[in-house]
């Protein structure tokens, strides 16, 4: 809802409505940069992303923690400070059991859960709050509608709804043909118009390669846009997080080079990151 405000000027009175407080607080976010750690989930079990060749996924190998049960590597993320964790659960995205208890569990350690999960539907996306997500994820891999994006920020509001444009080499993956014709900025500037507030640019084929984020997508969706800018797939390490959020990107997802030690921890409280 608009807050409205009356202001009087030389005995005349105006209704100022103060729309532009949303993209005013988007403006400021972008002097900040948080890094989201991410647990992928295959089988019920976190695994090492690479490329988006999900058949070949291997069971996460971390120096951080000596299991790969997601709740386990949860709770450490939780321990060394992190606030935020993002979940993508590969069995709901690919159609299978999306793994409900798992939230609920994570939930209860007070970390604020941004969930992927295939969502295409309201009964979906409800479900997934109930279960603990403080924010969905909606990926354009498994969308079939724009209006579905429009019905969720309704329903849920903007600070709840994420949209993750899903990318393979540059290209928008979706179960949407208009989507698939779409390029990154235009679909951006779309979900602008239909009160998106974030989202995450992910290209498949770069995650977990640390070979580097495409800057030149990331710069022209900043430019072009007030968007609250996630991004992943590929970050390598310290240097590219300070460029990036010199750019103004709100935040990095990572997870490769934080469980190999590359991205240590301590570097993180250092900068003033974690």
């Amino acid at each position: 809802m608009k807050a409205e405000a009356a202001h009087t000027r030389n005995d005349v009175t105006f209704d100022v409505t103060c729309s532009f407080i949303p993209s005013l607080r988007r403006r400021i976010s972008r002097t900040r940069l948080h890094v989201i750690p991410v647990i992928d989930v295959l089988n019920g079990i976190a695994v090492h992303a690479k490329r988006g060749l999900r058949e070949r996924y291997e069971p996460l190998r971390s120096v951080l923690c000596s299991s790969f049960d997601p709740f386990a590597i949860a709770s450490t993320f939780k321990s060394f400070g992190f606030k935020h964790l993002y979940l993508a659960d590969l069995d709901a995205i690919l159609g299978r059991q999306p793994n409900y208890m798992l939230y609920d569990k994570i939930k209860s350690i007070d970390i604020e859960l941004m969930i992927d999960a295939g969502i295409s539907n309201m009964k979906r996306a409800e479900i997934v709050f109930e279960y603990g997500a403080s924010k969905i994820v909606i990926g354009t891999e498994t969308l079939y509608d724009l209006s579905f994006v429009n019905e969720s920020i309704k329903s849920f509001g903007e600070g709840r709804v994420i949209v993750s444009l899903d990318l393979k080499e540059g290209k928008l993956l979706s179960s949407s043909e208009e989507i698939r014709s779409m390029n990154p900025p235009h679909l951006a500037l779309e979900l602008e118009k239909i009160g998106v507030a974030t989202v995450i640019i992910l290209d498949l084929a770069r995650v977990g390669t640390e070979c580097g984020v495409d800057k030149s997508i990331i710069g022209e969706i900043l430019d072009k846009t007030e968007l609250e800018v996630l991004v992943g797939g590929g970050i390598s390490g310290m240097l590219e997080i300070k460029e990036l959020k010199d750019m103004g990107v709100f935040g990095v997802l990572v997870s490769t080079i934080l469980h190999n030690g590359k991205l240590k921890i301590e570097e993180l409280k250092a900068t003033g990151l974690l």
